[in-house]
């Protein structure tokens, strides 16, 4: 039988409701739960916090009176609408007929001040945390429980994740936190650099959800809305959404207004009162406790997850790294689609491991498994970045060619800081020219090419961009785009890294204690005319150039100009006035090419 939009069941097998995305990270399990339940719904029920609070939560349990391990998925976005099959950035919850037919219990919760849970929203603070961490044993203590809890979502129910885990409830034994961001600063603002595109419309969304009332959700037009999203055909269309993409889908859905606080102040705190790592910033960022984090650990994103998710997958990792019982999937571009319905099956040969006792066969091998982009393959690691990665200095020429350590003759005499080179200029909108100067000369970004490549290269690990640079401000964004450029001329964005020029210096001795990971980056004015140093670090990347491709690297001063490359279109606020920037060619771009 064909998947259909009547089937009681989704997952991979014939007559199922056919899921979106890849399943798993390319093995075969064993010994996996099977669908054998039917599903009952118990909404709006209440979960009392141990300060008398009431979060609201649905649960949808098998038709059975036994019990069963609980899988709990907590967010602000409304939990009414995490069936509704859109694709937008609040479906994170992952697909209850998958996995409440194969015995577990599904609680989808919704934090203090969204949804009717009492109280108010705090952004991820501490109140939260405990929050979570007394949902989990409330959940463990429920009849329909056998007290073992694990905990699933992407995105913001990945941050609910090791937001509880870090609380250390006894009854929490397995988590599975895709699409990760532990530290809310490192999302909000890249390097300095305020991600404005992502904070301003997903508070502006956040806020006018939590407006509205149950009967919107569960009334007449989203229930039209969840038949015609599950036509199998419709639904299939969705499979490449990126719905942090697209949080305008359920903008263009919600009207009204919502109260000033707490929203417009968490904007305003967030976007306005706090550029550096304070203590706000302290209090939403649990890196600093990641690695006292005991339960075992599901790591993973999708390549093209560049401005989101996939930098706070790589720090998380680096806290977790060594663990026997930590383990990292890395997808293919738009491997993550919304709603979530990828990697399912990987999730429940990790939950029917840790939560039923069974040998699935996920724990084998590596713990590391990435894709290859290019190669269009999977590949295995025991540590990131993989043995065999090798930093190369790529040379950003002076007449605009990326040269290889082979490959330098345009390098040419460039053996000072103060060596001829390349400028673009940045006007901001505001800049008043009088009407007889001739028209701009210089471009608005600089751009530079490799040479055709006789053999591919595996880029795969941590790389960075050793700028050396002059601007005529006291402050400037370095925007930096790596991207692949094919032989009939297409163009891929690969991965990119951004730097607020007026916070390039780090004191170390300023880290929280205990806490590397979260080194305090120092104000200072950038001197006008004067070369200065930047090391601006990209995003890490699994990607085959292939032969006959071009690597080019793309070096920008303002993403609000739309002929600027943006991975998935977050663009940032740019700091500074107009301003002539020059990139000198001593500046290195640091490869890691995998060798063999």
């Amino acid at each position: 039988m064909n998947a259909n939009a009547n089937a009681t069941w989704s997952g991979t097998e014939p007559g199922a409701r056919r899921l979106n995305g890849p399943q798993t990270t390319g093995r075969e399990y064993r010994d996996l739960s099977v669908p054998e339940f039917r599903v009952i719904a118990d909404r709006d029920v209440v979960a009392t916090m141990r300060d008398g609070a009431h979060l609201l939560a649905d649960v949808y349990r098998p038709e059975s009176p036994a019990q069963f391990p609980a899988l709990v998925a907590a967010s602000c976005y409304p939990r009414q609408i995490q069936d509704l099959g859109a694709p937008s950035g609040f479906i994170e919850a992952g697909a209850t007929d998958f996995f409440v037919p194969r015995g577990y219990v599904h609680v989808i919760a919704n934090v203090r001040g969204t949804a009717q849970s009492d109280g108010t929203f705090g952004l991820f603070d501490s109140q939260e945390r405990r929050d979570l961490h007394d949902l989990v044993e409330w959940a463990a203590a429920q009849p329909w429980c056998d007290g073992r809890v694990g905990m699933v979502g992407i995105s913001y129910f990945a941050a609910a994740q090791v937001g509880a885990a870090v609380e250390h409830p006894p009854h929490l034994q397995a988590i599975f936190p895709v699409a990760l961001s532990a530290d809310l600063y490192g999302v909000t603002r890249h390097h300095g650099l305020l991600n404005a595109d992502f904070i301003s419309a997903w508070i502006f969304a956040v806020a006018l959800a939590a407006h509205h009332d149950a009967g919107l959700w569960r009334g007449t037009l989203f229930d039209l809305a969840r038949r015609v999203l599950a036509v199998p055909a419709l639904h299939e269309r969705t499979g490449h959404a990126h719905g942090e993409a697209a949080l305008a889908t359920l903008r263009s859905v919600l009207r009204g207004r919502y109260d000033a606080e707490p929203w417009d102040r968490l904007w305003e705190r967030a976007a306005v009162e706090h550029p550096l790592r304070d203590a706000f910033w302290d209090e939403r960022s649990v890196l600093p406790a990641l690695g006292s984090i005991t339960v075992p650990t599901y790591l993973g994103c999708d390549w093209d997850n560049v401005p989101m998710h996939l930098p706070g997958t790589f720090e998380a990792w680096r806290a977790l790294r060594g663990r026997p019982d930590v383990r990292m999937g890395l997808l293919p571009p738009q491997g993550l689609s919304w709603p979530w319905e990828s990697l399912h099956v990987e999730a429940l040969a990790w939950f029917d491991h840790w939560l039923k006792d069974r040998d699935t066969g996920i724990t084998d091998g590596p713990p590391i498994r990435y894709w290859l982009a290019g190669a269009e393959g999977w590949r295995t690691a025991d540590d990131w970045p993989p043995p065999g990665s090798v930093l190369a200095p790529w040379r950003l020429g002076p007449t605009g060619v990326l040269a290889a350590p082979e490959d330098e003759q345009d390098a040419g005499d460039a053996t000072g800081a103060r060596a001829e080179g390349r400028s673009f200029l940045r006007r901001t909108e505001d800049t008043r020219r009088p009407p007889h100067v001739h028209p701009l000369t210089l471009p608005p970004w600089l751009s530079w090419d490799s040479s055709r490549l006789d053999h591919h290269h595996d880029v795969v690990g941590d790389l960075e961009l050793h700028l050396v640079a002059t601007i005529t401000d006291l402050d400037a964004a370095w925007i930096v785009v790596l991207q692949d450029v094919a032989p009939d001329g297409s163009v891929s964005d690969v991965t990119a890294g951004h730097l607020r020029a007026a916070l390039r210096a780090v004191d170390e001795s300023a880290s929280r204690p205990g806490a590397p990971v979260l080194p305090c980056r120092v104000a200072e004015a950038v001197p006008p005319g004067e070369p200065v140093s930047y090391r601006i670090p990209l995003v890490p990347v699994a990607h085959r150039f292939r032969t006959g491709h071009r690597l080019r690297l793309v070096v920008a001063g303002d993403d609000q100009d739309p002929s600027v490359p943006a991975p998935l279109g977050m663009r940032h606020a740019i700091p500074g006035g107009s301003a002539r920037s020059t990139v000198h060619p001593v500046s290195t771009l640091l490869l890691p090419i995998l060798r063999g």
